[in-house]
């Protein structure tokens, strides 16, 4: 099963909010509002993820907006798969996801991303990343 995070839906909702402010401060354009009811049915079901099958075309069109706008591979050009290790210590992906990312749709590199953040073993999650950005 394919599935939505809910810190993606709030960030896809922050971008939203961004792109598109309130007229009056209390509507939401109709991207916000679509992401906004998704988001509204986790919460009320205490649920981290939700079937991206479940989503309406209006919330799926909002949140690929959004995921069109974020970082799309998580390499940082230190790759031990082509060494032989079956996760990356440089991203923490696996040998498979690095080797099909290109085929991987947007709400399965972000599950990957999601797990790997999660994890946050590969050095782009420690001082390597610190290093990199100064």
């Amino acid at each position: 099963m394919a599935v939505i995070f809910i810190t993606d839906i709030e960030s896809a909702i922050n971008f939203w909010r961004a792109q598109s402010p309130s007229p009056d401060g209390f509507s939401l354009p109709a991207p916000t509002r679509a992401l906004a009811e998704v988001y509204a049915h986790m919460v009320f079901d205490h649920a981290h993820e939700v079937d991206d099958a479940t989503l309406t075309p209006e919330a799926m069109d909002a949140w690929l907006a959004w995921y069109d706008s974020t970082q799309d591979t998580p390499c940082i050009a230190i790759c031990s798969t082509s060494q032989g290790d079956e996760e990356c210590r440089g991203c923490g992906r696996t040998f498979t996801e690095v080797q099909y990312w290109l085929e991987m749709g947007p709400v399965a590199k972000r599950q990957t991303w999601h797990r790997i953040t999660l994890e946050a073993r590969a050095l782009r999650f420690n001082r390597y990343a610190e290093r990199a950005a100064k």
